[in-house]
Parts: structure tokens; sequence; C-alpha cells
């Protein structure tokens, strides 16, 4: 939703006879069916996780509360003074009017939209899962582990934002337009252009609003005119999203057999016992399988090539750089030991633009030689080459991945 349904939208926006010669597809139709698949299988998903997961989770003594009605007394004490202590201080609440300024939503971030008792107004308040476990363990037997999500902390203390009362409270969550649109990359700075595009990721116009199916249709109806939402940007949804979340779910004690065991990457029975990567390629060329295969070698090799006096050269293909990355901080070291260092450094490597500039503007900060993008053109291949002089020839080592 925030890439090619994003640029889908976009299309839209483009004269109809232009938008003939660059499109075989309608957008409008295109977004339609998109709609109507993704609502499907969302209930699909749904179905599944209430008939299936759910009951199979309870067998195992794990129980998922998810509505604080359920809650016993010890269980809403404990409720009340975890909101008190840890989600209170992360709420913002907004008025939602259509005639004031539109209240800005986190993309991906969860929101609940408050029907309040007084007044015919509109409350906006958001759920901290950002910054707190979307998950809460609740106290309860021995034999049985409770968790509930922290929506439903949050849903049963409204109260305490709102003395008055709160008539209904619905979860929303946006998606948002992520694709860095440059006007012409063969132009100016492209690196400059990319650098002031991400600057304006995090506020891309909403591409979906995906909110409790339970909500009223007026209510549905007036989010859309706020938001300056089409028809086809609405999605219905379940009671809770961000279901990626689960990632994180809390691990029951006991139950490791629930868990898949680790699938840990092979070693490669050559380079495993070799002190010297050279040494092993020397011999050979080596086929390594990712991620079947350990990939500790290569960074390993750049390290080795970083600290041996006979390397004179290094150059390496660069797409997506971890913020800790191994292989950038072995550059580094390379570079502090004298050795020539050319990296090229993808910077349209979706999501992960900004650490490869961090990577690529700390890497010519040390005196190595950066290329950057190139219009037209996206570089995902891992190419590495090693230049070596070994018995007064330079000797090339290569990798390609």
């Amino acid at each position: 939703f925030r890439v090619r349904v994003a640029a889908l939208r976009q299309f839209q926006k483009i004269d109809k006879q232009e938008r003939k010669t660059i499109l075989e597809v309608k957008p409008k139709k295109e977004l339609r069916e998109i709609k109507k698949i993704v609502h499907q299988q969302q209930v699909e998903f749904g179905i599944i996780f209430r008939s299936q997961v759910v009951p199979a989770l309870r067998e195992r003594g794990i129980f998922l509360l998810n509505d604080h009605h359920l809650f016993n007394s010890a269980q809403k004490q404990f409720a009340r003074d975890y909101f008190q202590e840890k989600v209170l201080p992360h709420l913002q609440f907004q008025h939602i009017d259509t005639e004031l300024e539109v209240p800005f939503l986190k993309n991906r971030g969860l929101y609940f939209v408050l029907s309040l008792v007084q007044g015919e107004g509109l409350g906006l308040v958001n759920i901290p899962s950002e910054v707190l476990p979307r998950f809460v363990r609740l106290p309860g037997p021995d034999e049985q582990f409770q968790v509930t999500f922290l929506d439903e902390i949050t849903r049963a203390n409204l109260e305490q934002l709102f003395p008055e009362g709160v008539q209904a409270a619905y979860s929303i969550k946006v998606s948002r337009d992520a694709e860095l649109y440059i006007d012409d990359e063969y132009s100016g700075d492209l690196l400059e252009k990319i650098k002031a595009s991400l600057a304006e990721r995090s506020i891309g116009a909403p591409t979906r609003l995906l909110c409790d199916s339970a909500m009223r249709i007026e209510l549905t109806q007036k989010l859309k005119a706020i938001f300056q939402l089409k028809k086809n940007d609405l999605f219905p949804g379940a009671r809770y999203h961000n279901f990626s979340d689960f990632f994180a779910f809390p691990a029951p004690p006991n139950a490791a057999d629930l868990y898949d065991a680790p699938m840990l990457p092979l070693p490669h029975p050559l380079l495993e016992t070799s002190p010297s990567i050279f040494q092993s390629v020397q011999q050979q060329d080596i086929l390594l399988h990712f991620p079947y295969q350990k990939y500790d070698y290569i960074p390993r090799w750049i390290t080795e090539a970083a600290q041996d006096p006979a390397v004179e050269e290094i150059k390496i293909t660069l797409y997506r750089v971890a913020k800790n990355s191994s292989i950038a901080q072995a550059l580094l070291k390379a570079r502090q030991n004298g050795k020539k260092i050319t990296a090229f450094v993808e910077v349209k490597a979706r999501f992960d633009e900004e650490s490869n500039l961090h990577w690529g503007e700390t890497l010519e900060e040390v005196g190595a030689r950066v290329i950057y993008s190139r219009p037209g053109i996206k570089v995902h291949s891992k190419i590495l080459l090693i230049t070596r002089r070994e018995s007064s020839a330079l000797k090339h080592y290569t990798y390609l991945g």
C-alpha cells in the first residue's frame, strides 16, 4: 500500500490521454480490484485467527482476552494501574472536526476514533504501541497464561480521559505513501533529490485507512471527508490491526514445543576451519548458497582484507546497508589502514535509503571514493573486488552475489 498502491493513486492524477501511453491498466479499476481481493483476504485471515489460532492457544493454556469485559476484578484493577502508570503519559487526544485543522496520523500508527457522549464531536486518541509492548500479560491462575492487547487496556480506561463518558471507540490505522517521487533522475543532483524526498516520506498522502468494521457508516463517511480519501482508500478491518506485532508476543512458560526449531545456517566445510579466506579461494572457487549457508564469510573476508598488508584496494557495491553493518565497519578499518576504497552505494534501495546515505557519507569522510545511484537503473548486485599484491604482481579476488 505504501508503494504500489500509492503509485496507482498518483497515476490517477495524470491526464487520461497521456496515461494511456504509459499504462496498460486503468488505475481506478485496479484499485477497485485490489480493495476487493484484500478485503476477502482479511476476512479469511480473521476467520482462521478466531476459529483456529485462538482455540489452539486456549488448549495449551494461553488465553488472549480480546475484550476488557472479560477481565475479572483483579485484572480490571491491574489494567487501571497499568493505564495510569504506563499508558496515560503517552496518550495524545485531538478533537476531529472538518472545520478545523486535519489531525495528522502517523504511518502504521494505531488510533481510536471516539464517539463522545457530550456534544456531537468526535475524538482521536493514539494507542502508544510504538513505545509500549502491544501485548500485556494479565494476572491469573498459574496454569493459565492470560494476555491482552494494549488496545484493550486503553479502551477499558477511556473514562479516565473523558469522565463524561465515551459512547464507542473504534480502532483505525493509516498507511501513507512511501514512494520517492523524483521528477527527473537525469537532471540536477540525484542525491539531493533523494534526500529531499526522504524528508517528505513520513508525511506522505494517506493511501489506506483501515477501520474497525463495526464502525457506523456515517462515522466512516465523516473520516473519509476529513482525511480527503476516496472510496477505494477505505478498508473495513477487524477490531485489531498490525498483526505483525505478534512477532513480539510474550513467551509462555513451558511452551518451547510451540516454537519452530531455529534453522541455523550451515558452515562451509572449507571456509569454516580455514584461517584465511584468501588461502581457501586460492585453492579453488567457492559457491555459497544463502541463507542456507553462513554469510559470515563475506564480512570476515573484508575484515581480513582490511588488515592484510598485501591488499591494496577494495571495490564493492552496497545495496542494503544495515545500521550496524559489519561490512561498512570493515571498509572503514581498511581505509584507516591505507587501502584504496571504492564503493557504489545504491541510495534508491527502498526503505534503506537513509542508512545507505549515512554509510556513503561516512566512507567519504575517511577518504573513500563513493559513487551513488545512477539514473534509470537500480543496482541490486553484490560485487566485491579485492586487489592484492602477490610476488610483485597484482592479483584480483572477486565475489559475485
